[in-house]
């Protein structure tokens, strides 16, 4: 569904993206790890349009995207829920949500997709009238997941989910991006939270400072004896 070929990103004169390949087959769950700053948001951000590669491919259903703009990919089919949630404070949950179906036409869909939303989040449905801004962390982060399904994506690409969570939300955020793959939506997943992500991943990519330098079925990098040292705190499968 989604083939980077040979991805070079600079940040004014920092090359932060060094010859990135990866892909990401129909259905799956595949995650990046690594440390902060290792280019894993970049790489969000220049699939979604948001940052210009300098150079290599990338390739969705097998047209290229890297010279498009960031609306045309979405209309494409590629959502992305950011890190730090960038929902819209002063707005209610209703109006965040509906933004995110800006593109769409279609009045029955958009209304079985909201519905969806609220089966998925019940908490937003309570909450359907409040600013978005005075909704709790874990509130935000299903708004921003809710608000990216409302474009009705192919590609879901999520940007540190669990970050500043409570364990028990985490918990909850992953059950449903579980769910969500399993009823059809490709999630590529940028997480802090390695063992979690491995956890749930079909396959996983390792970065460092911009390079891959680990990839392969996330099951297997989660019982590898690097990841778990430099990732798991040295405790594979605990």
């Amino acid at each position: 569904m989604l083939k980077v070929n040979d991805l070079n990103v600079y940040y004014g004169g920092i090359h932060a993206i060094k010859g990135i390949s990866l892909e990401v087959e129909e259905g799956q769950i595949v995650t990046l790890i690594g440390a902060n700053g290792a280019g894993k948001t970049t790489i969000l951000r220049t699939i979604s349009g948001l940052n210009k590669a300098k150079s290599g491919t990338i390739a969705f259903k097998n047209t290229e995207i890297q010279s498009m703009a960031a609306q045309n990919i979405m209309a494409m089919g590629i959502s992305q829920v950011p890190e730090g949630r960038r929902i819209f404070s002063a707005m209610t949950v209703l109006e965040n949500l509906q933004l995110g179906a800006y593109l769409r036409k279609d009045k029955a869909g958009i209304k079985k997709d909201m519905e969806r939303v609220f089966d998925k989040f019940p908490r937003l449905l309570e909450r359907i009238k409040q600013q978005a801004g005075t909704l709790s962390g874990g509130e935000q982060q299903m708004l921003a997941m809710g608000r990216a399904l409302m474009a009705r994506p192919k590609l879901l690409l999520l940007d540190e989910p669990s970050m500043g969570l409570a364990p028990l939300l985490v918990q909850a955020i992953f059950s449903t991006i579980k769910e969500l793959n399993q009823e059809g939506t490709t999630i590529l997943l940028v997480e802090q939270n390695a063992h979690m992500a491995l956890s749930i991943a079909h396959q996983a990519y390792v970065l460092e400072t911009g390079r891959i330098v680990l990839s392969g079925d996330a099951k297997e990098l989660a019982c590898s004896p690097e990841i778990s040292e430099a990732y798991l705190g040295g405790s594979v499968g605990h």
